[in-house]
């Protein structure tokens, strides 16, 4: 044997990679070692092999699984090796566009903790700027406010497979909402048919994609589903006593869930508001 040859562990430590990795490598035919001796069965590398175990290394950080490597290594195809690079990138982009929505669901879940912590208590209204806002709205024909939670929990469900059925990303199915028409709340007649999503920037382009103005909302906080009729009540009372003039539908927002202290019922935290235009 030549002078170079090194054993499998100095193989190893040489290239800073594992023995199971060599032997993995080994088993399925992208670098056997040079020689193997017929006695004691060790296996035994040149130095030169380091090139070979360097390129190895590279495609598997580029993304390449096993099989591929293996595929290309016994080819030697330059366009091979092209048309599999082409395909990682196009896989790369899929991925850093997935982890972009997910950090936004994660920035809006700290933003939702953040807004509950400092929230006023319940039943407290207030006059506050809220941003522009983009949603992703279902219409549906039943009336929300005819029935309990429980009808509540199906819509939410029809809502979910909505998304689903249409390709569009799951990530955003949290803090549901719901609209009231202008002309019912100035009524003070609960008969709604659309349910929301807050979404955002990277949501796909969609004909069910509204935006909501930014401005001055009348609000009021709640933390109970079946309170809601009685604080848009109050609500409603609130904007005529003040001579405030309501100019766009009403939204019940949910602000944050923490499903994770209740397991027998939805726990919400709402904020119930109404764009105004001060006379």
């Amino acid at each position: 044997m030549e002078k170079k040859m090194m054993k499998i562990g100095e193989m190893a430590r040489f290239n800073r990679v594992s023995i199971s990795t060599l032997r993995l490598y080994d088993k399925v035919g992208i670098l056997k070692p040079c020689h193997t001796d017929p006695e004691t069965n060790y296996r035994y590398y040149s130095i030169h092999q380091k090139a070979r175990l360097d390129m190895i290394q590279y495609m598997k950080e580029l993304g390449m699984s096993l099989g591929e490597i293996r595929e290309i290594l016994e080819k030697g195809d330059i366009q091979l090796i092209e048309s599999t690079l082409i395909s990682k990138k196009r896989q790369v982009k899929e991925e850093i566009a997935q982890m972009e929505l997910r950090l936004g669901a994660i920035s809006r879940a700290i933003e939702s903790v953040e807004r509950f912590r400092k929230a006023p208590d319940c039943g407290m209204i207030t006059v506050e700027y809220i941003p522009h806002r983009t949603i992703y709205v279902m219409h549906t024909d039943i009336n929300f406010y005819d029935h309990d939670i429980s009808v509540y929990e199906e819509i939410l469900e029809e809502l979910k497979e909505n998304i689903i059925g249409q390709g569009l990303p799951q990530v955003y199915y949290c803090n549901a909402g719901t609209i009231l028409p202008l002309k019912n709340f100035l009524k003070g007649e609960m008969v709604s048919h659309e349910i929301f999503l807050f979404v955002d920037e990277a949501f796909p382009e969609h004909q069910a994609v509204r935006r909501v103005d930014s401005g001055m909302y009348a609000c009021i906080y709640l933390d109970r589903f079946d309170d809601e009729q009685e604080y848009a009540a109050r609500l409603l009372a609130y904007c005529k006593e003040h001579r405030y003039v309501v100019c766009g539908d009403y939204l019940c927002e949910v602000l944050t869930e923490f499903n994770v202290f209740d397991s027998e019922k939805r726990s919400m935290f709402l904020r119930l508001q109404v764009p105004l235009r001060f006379r």
